[in-house]
């Protein structure tokens, strides 16, 4: 997510956030969205380096924090189901 000022950061996290809550059948705040999208952001881009991938562009940066969002999303699920 290197080179985005972070104006351009917040809307891309926005829109991530936005997007993986539809994908993820979930009901959120705009606040939450952009958390999780941010969060996204950064988790995605780990992710990616990990297995060698990168992505260009505005729309790269979108699918990046759009897949680390959902995975953040799910990992929290996940937990959220495992409580006794």
């Amino acid at each position: 997510m290197e080179g985005y000022g972070w104006i351009s950061f917040l809307i891309i996290g926005l829109i991530a956030g936005f997007i993986a809550e539809k994908v993820m059948s979930r009901n959120h705040g705009l606040l939450m969205n952009l958390a999780v999208g941010v969060i996204g952001a950064y988790l995605g881009a780990f992710l990616f380096r990990l297995v060698g991938l990168g992505a260009t562009g505005f729309i790269g940066a979108i699918i990046v924090a759009t897949i680390g969002a959902v995975v953040l999303l799910a990992v929290v699920g996940w937990f959220r189901t495992r409580r006794p």
